[in-house]
C-alpha cells in the first residue's frame, strides 16, 4: 500500500469533533509507524494493549498492507474483503486460495478485480459525447459521469448526494452499495473519497470505517466508558478484566463492568430478567387468579369469597378459594367446604409456587440493587476522603501516612462490586455443600464490608485519629483477604464443576 492509499484512512478519523472546521488538505495525513510504543498491560496471564485512535488506524492500515502483499489487489478492495471476514486474515487466505475466487468476490459483493471491465470513458471521438444520468434524468457530458466496477454510471452530483445521504443520515460505510436499483456491488473507499468534497462528510466516513474495523474485529473492543476513544486489543478472546487508560475496568468478552464471580451468560440472563416484564407476570400470578370460565384476570379487593366475573360476556359465579362454581357452596360465603379437593389444591399450589418464585427473586434483586446503590455512594466518599486527607496533613501527618484512606475506599468499592455480583451468582446457584461454603464467605465479606464503610464515614478528630487509622487498616486488609478467598473458591468450583444452576 503506497502513501496515497494510507491517506484514505486518516489518523484522526476516530474523533469526529476534532477537525470539523479544518480544511480538506488537513484531512489527509500519511500514516507512519508510531514513534511511541503501545501501552502493553496484563492481568495475570491475560495480555492486552490499550490503543489510541491513531494507533487503531495504523493497525488497520498495517492489516490491509499485510494482506495486500499476498493477494495483490487494490487496497480498498482488500479492506472490503477483510471486513467481510470480520478482519480474520486466515479465513480470507483460506477462501482466497480454495480455487473459487469468483464465488468469493460475489459473496463479498465485489466485482472480481482480475476480470473487472474498465470504468473509464471510451474515446470521445466515437459515439455521443453526453450521457443521460439515470437518477436525475439530465443529459450530462461524459467527463462529468462516474462509474464503479459494476459498470453503472451516474453524474458526479447524484453520486455526491447519494453517498452523503448514506454516510450522514444512515451512518453507513462498509456496506454502501451501487446507486443503481438492484445492484449490490459495494462502492470502494477510493471512489467515495474522490467523490465527496465536504470535509465533514469525509471525516464522518473515516470515523465510520475506523469504528467498523473495531466492531467487526473480535480481538478489539472500544472502551464502554462515555467519551472515551481508546480501544483494547487482545491476543485471544476471554472473559477477563481489562483496564483502559481512563481507568475504567470492564470485561473484555461482554463489555460490561467487571463482574467476577458471575459468568457473562448468567449476567446477561439476569439483566434480561430485570429488564423485561417477567416479574410483572410473577406478581400477577402471585396476587391474582383467572376466571375458571373465561380466563379473565381477577384481583380480589374485598373479604367475600363469592366472585362474579366482570366480563360482560361471562359473569360467572365462582369461589375465590377453590375456583369452583359458587352454587354448591350454598350460603357459606366465608367457609369453603371444598378447600382440600384435588382441583383446589392444584390451583393453590400453582399460586404458592408463583409467590415463592417472586419472593426469591425479590430477595436477591433487593440485595443486588442495595449494593449497587451503596457502590454509587461509596464513589462519593472519594471527595470527602480527600478533604479528610488534607485535614490530616495539617495535623502533622505526611502525604504517605494519609494514603491509607484512599486505599480503604478503593478496597471498599471493589468489595461492594464483588458482593453485588455474588447475588446474581447465588440466584442461579443450586444448593449443595459448596454453595453453603460460598454463602458463608459471602456473609463474612458482607459483614466486614459494612464495618469498613462505617469506619470511613466516621468523623476523624485529633483524639481518635490513631484509633480510626488502625481500625481502618485492619479492616480493609481483612476485607481484601476475604474477597480474595471468596473469588478463589468460586473459581476453584468452576474448574472442578462444583456449581449447578437452576433454570
Amino acid at each position: 500500500m503506497d502513501t496515497g492509499d494510507d491517506e484514505l484512512y486518516d489518523a484522526d478519523s476516530g474523533n469526529e469533533s476534532s477537525a470539523e472546521d479544518e480544511d480538506e488538505d488537513e484531512l489527509s495525513i500519511s500514516l507512519e509507524p508510531e514513534s511511541s510504543s503501545r501501552e502493553k498491560l496484563e492481568t495475570e496471564e491475560f495480555h492486552y494493549e490499550v490503543l489510541s485512535t491513531e494507533q487503531i488506524v495504523q493497525h488497520m492500515v498495517d492489516c490491509i498492507r499485510e494482506v495486500n502483499t499476498v493477494v495483490q489487489i487494490p487496497p480498498t478492495i482488500t479492506r472490503i474483503l477483510l471486513n467481510h471476514f470480520k478482519w480474520d486474515k486466515e479465513k480470507l487466505y483460506e477462501r482466497y486460495y480454495d480455487g473459487d475466487q469468483d464465488a468469493l468476490f460475489k459473496e463479498a459483493h465485489i466485482v472480481n478485480p482480475y476480470k473487472a471491465p474498465s470504468t473509464s470513458s471510451k474515446d470521445s471521438r466515437f459515439g455521443p459525447r453526453t450521457e443521460e444520468c439515470e437518477i436525475c434524468l439530465m443529459t450530462i457530458p461524459k467527463n462529468m459521469m462516474t462509474g464503479i466496477a459494476c459498470g453503472h454510471r451516474f453524474c458526479t452530483e447524484c453520486w455526491k448526494e447519494y453517498l452523503t445521504s448514506k454516510i450522514m443520515d444512515q451512518g453507513m460505510c462498509q456496506i454502501i452499495a451501487c446507486a443503481a436499483h438492484g445492484c449490490d456491488i459495494l462502492v470502494d473507499d477510493q471512489t467515495v473519497m474522490s467523490l465527496i468534497t465536504d470535509p465533514k462528510v469525509k471525516l464522518k466516513y473515516q470515523h465510520l470505517i475506523t469504528n467498523s474495523f473495531v466492531e467487526c474485529n473480535r480481538l478489539l473492543r472500544w472502551c464502554p466508558q462515555p467519551e472515551c476513544n481508546y480501544v483494547i486489543a487482545v491476543q485471544y478472546v476471554d472473559a477477563q478484566p481489562v483496564t483502559c487508560r481512563c481507568r475504567h475496568t470492564f470485561c473484555f468478552a461482554c463489555g460490561e463492568n467487571w463482574h467476577d464471580p458471575v459468568k457473562c451468560n448468567l449476567l446477561r440472563k439476569w439483566q434480561k430478567k430485570c429488564d423485561d416484564d417477567s416479574e410483572t407476570s410473577n406478581w400477577i400470578a402471585a396476587n391474582t387468579k383467572e376466571c375458571p370460565k373465561c380466563n379473565a384476570t381477577i384481583e380480589k379487593d374485598g373479604g367475600c369469597n363469592h366472585m362474579v366475573c366482570k366480563n360482560q360476556n361471562c359473569k360467572s359465579d365462582f369461589c375465590w378459594v377453590c375456583l369452583g362454581p359458587w352454587e354448591p357452596h350454598g350460603s357459606s360465603w366465608y367457609n369453603c367446604n371444598r378447600y382440600d379437593e384435588r382441583e383446589a389444591k392444584s390451583a393453590r399450589d400453582a399460586q404458592e409456587k408463583s409467590r415463592a418464585a417472586l419472593q426469591r427473586y425479590l430477595f436477591y434483586c433487593n440485595r443486588y440493587l442495595n449494593h449497587m446503590q451503596s457502590l454509587k455512594f461509596e464513589h462519593k466518599l472519594y471527595a470527602s476522603v480527600k478533604d479528610k486527607m488534607e485535614e490530616m496533613q495539617q495535623q502533622n501527618m505526611s502525604w504517605i501516612e494519609v494514603q491509607f484512606l484512599k486505599i480503604a475506599v478503593d478496597i471498599l468499592c471493589q468489595c461492594r462490586q464483588t458482593l453485588m455480583y455474588t447475588y446474581v451468582f447465588a440466584y442461579y446457584l443450586k444448593r449443595n455443600n459448596q454453595s453453603a461454603i460460598f454463602e458463608h464467605n459471602q456473609r463474612d465479606l458482607e459483614s466486614a464490608t459494612e464495618t469498613l464503610s462505617e469506619y470511613l464515614e466516621r468523623d476523624i478528630t485529633q483524639e481518635n485519629l490513631l484509633d480510626i487509622k488502625q481500625k481502618v487498616q485492619d479492616k480493609y486488609r481483612y476485607c481484601e483477604s476475604r474477597c480474595k478467598a471468596l473469588l478463589e473458591h468460586v473459581h476453584e468450583g468452576y474448574e472442578k464443576d462444583w456449581w449447578e444452576y437452576i433454570d
